[in-house]
């Protein structure tokens, strides 16, 4: 019963769960939120385990057949995807304990429990979902929520953040769903696999070309490609560490998921790239989200918005992979989806933990944090290490995979502009590092973090060093997805 209903299951679990948390004490709330996560992620497991074993997994919601009824369909892609935002989100989870007692307020902890099981439950229902119509409906679940978890912070400061994330995140969904009234328009259904077949016969007409640049510019907006990045910053500076943490590891890969989605199954490799024009713009965009978000970053004070900015940059090497349109360029941008959690999950987490101790998180007040803080500043250490791209690490895999791709394609520059990105990456992690472990405190007394909140850390910087060891597992899902992609199967 529960392997027929899977990929159900793992939306319908926190979806129920999240009005629960609204009837519960605090604590139990965390409880519930806790359970739930790490159960999901269990379930995504075997998802991943009968996708492995079994191929494409097809769920119809009610007995309707599609395109007729909705239908939930589980691919390589997918199944990484997923297993990014319920692992990601059963780490953090744990976490979240001490870190909300800290920065939310006492009366709205159950809240904000309800809102971060409801965040989950539009991230993964995007994954899943293999109608465009329900994409919709779970993105705007997911970023509602997530509006509310970034205002949850007691600085003040987090409300002008979360409107601002609030705005951009309405234009983007309004392109989005423009987008695909256009195509529900020309073709009659919702069914990402039904629309891939008729939009063959519709595709030249302009009804049809102006829903792929609202659609691309929809998604673009909620990936924070440059220069439509602008709300990203300020959402990831003055939300509460936790969220910091979650969404900058899942919130912009699905939006990636999203777009990914679009050009190669919906639309089609040969439709969404048949203007080399469009490429050529993907190439310009990504180039300058690396090589602006790295210059930025460099110049910024406080490390949550320097970690923002580098994020701008980092979903600059994703959307040169996609971009390449090569196999190897296709791997490198879904294993830096992968890579990317973890790195960026461990450095927000690390950073949670100065945040708790300190009040602050200004590289001029981590002064000594080395010896402090040994344990928090080592994972944050790791996790730079990964983001810079040093052999060893998983930051190091994707790098080489991109660069191979932009190698087999003869555009040499574009390894020039790897290298560079990570050498810039080098300066701002190690503004951090010197502050921290080259510049005494007058306090000289250890202020570790509870385990609760190390635990999680170390968990998360760790991944970054096996999985730059052992690459199995994302490389074979990577590899899988950017086949299932590159042969636009449905």
């Amino acid at each position: 019963m529960i392997m027929d209903n899977l990929i159900a299951l793992l939306v319908i679990i926190p979806l129920l769960a999240a009005p629960l948390c609204l009837l519960l004490p605090a604590r139990w709330s965390w409880l519930l939120t806790t359970a739930v996560s790490w159960l999901v992620f269990g379930l995504t497991i075997l998802m991943l385990y009968q996708v492995d074993s079994q191929g494409i997994l097809s769920y119809h919601l009610g007995g309707w057949e599609p395109p007729w009824g909705i239908e939930y369909r589980v691919d390589a892609l997918n199944a990484l995807v997923a297993l990014i935002v319920a692992g990601i989100g059963a780490v953090v989870i744990p976490y979240a304990r001490l870190s909300v007692r800290a920065e939310v307020a006492a009366d709205n902890s159950a809240g904000f429990y309800a809102a971060y099981l409801l965040a989950l439950t539009g991230l993964l229902g995007i994954t899943l979902t293999g109608d465009v119509f329900n994409l919709f409906v779970f993105l705007e679940i997911s970023s509602l929520s997530s509006y509310i978890l970034i205002s949850q912070h007691r600085e003040r400061r987090a409300l002008v953040a979360a409107y601002q994330y609030l705005v951009m995140g309405t234009i983007g969904a309004t392109f989005l769903l423009i987008g695909i009234g256009l195509l529900y328009g020309m073709t009659g259904t919702l069914n990402m696999a039904d629309l891939a077949e008729r939009l063959q016969e519709v595709e030249q007409t302009r009804t049809v070309y102006t829903g792929f640049a609202f659609i691309v510019v929809g998604a673009s907006i909620k990936l924070a490609l440059f220069p439509l990045h602008w709300w990203m910053p300020n959402a990831y500076t003055y939300a509460p560490s936790v969220v910091s943490a979650f969404l900058a590891a899942t919130a912009t890969k699905v939006a990636v998921y999203v777009l990914l989605r679009f050009l190669f199954t919906v639309f089609g490799v040969e439709f969404s790239f048949r203007s080399e024009f469009f490429q050529s713009a993907l190439i310009f965009l990504s180039v300058a989200a690396v090589l602006v978000g790295s210059a930025l970053a460099i110049v910024q004070i406080n490390v949550k918005r320097l970690l923002a900015y580098s994020s701008v940059a980092q979903i600059g090497y994703m959307i040169l992979g996609l971009a390449l349109l090569n196999l190897l360029g296709l791997t490198a941008a879904t294993l830096h989806l992968f890579n990317h959690a973890l790195m960026k999950g461990a450095l927000f987490l690390a950073l949670g933990c100065i945040a708790l101790r300190m009040g602050a998180t200004e590289i001029s007040q981590l002064r000594g944090m080395g010896k402090r803080m040994p344990i928090t500043m080592a994972a944050f250490v790791i996790g730079g290490l990964s983001l810079i791209g040093v052999p060893g690490t998983a930051g190091f895999i994707s790098k080489w995979y991109l660069a191979l791709a932009a190698f087999e394609r003869g555009w040499w520059p574009l390894i020039l502009v790897i290298v560079v990105g990570s050498l810039l990456a080098v300066v701002y992690i190690w503004r951090v590092v010197e502050v921290a472990y080259f510049q005494e405190s007058e306090d000289q007394s250890r202020c570790e973090a509870p385990l609760s909140m190390l635990i999680p850390t170390a968990v998360l910087a760790l991944a970054n060093i096996y999985f730059g060891l052992d690459t199995r597992l994302p490389l074979y899902l990577a590899d899988s997805a950017a086949q299932l992609l590159l042969g636009s199967a449905p």
